[in-house]
């Protein structure tokens, strides 16, 4: 593991330590799991993009997913 050194705002700070507390964890742990997660959203993000273009370049025919809705568990409403 490497050691860095980053600026944070007193406000952010504050914020980070309490979570920090609440959680059970010290502050580089709860930076790290944030920081992961906001990787893991930015991958979701350029997927979703990648699907989105690739939609738009050869979108889905009419009734083209038919074949498959009757075995779908669509949840009651």
């Amino acid at each position: 593991m490497e050691t860095i050194q980053i600026v944070i705002d007193n406000k952010l700070l504050n914020a980070a330590d309490q979570a920090a507390r609440q959680t059970k964890r010290n502050r580089s742990a709860l930076i790290r799991e944030a920081l992961r997660e906001y990787l893991r959203r930015l991958e979701t993000r350029a997927q979703e993009l990648r699907d989105r273009k690739g939609y738009a370049k050869l979108p889905q025919r009419e009734h083209e997913s038919s074949a498959w809705e009757g075995d779908a568990a669509w949840p009651a409403e």
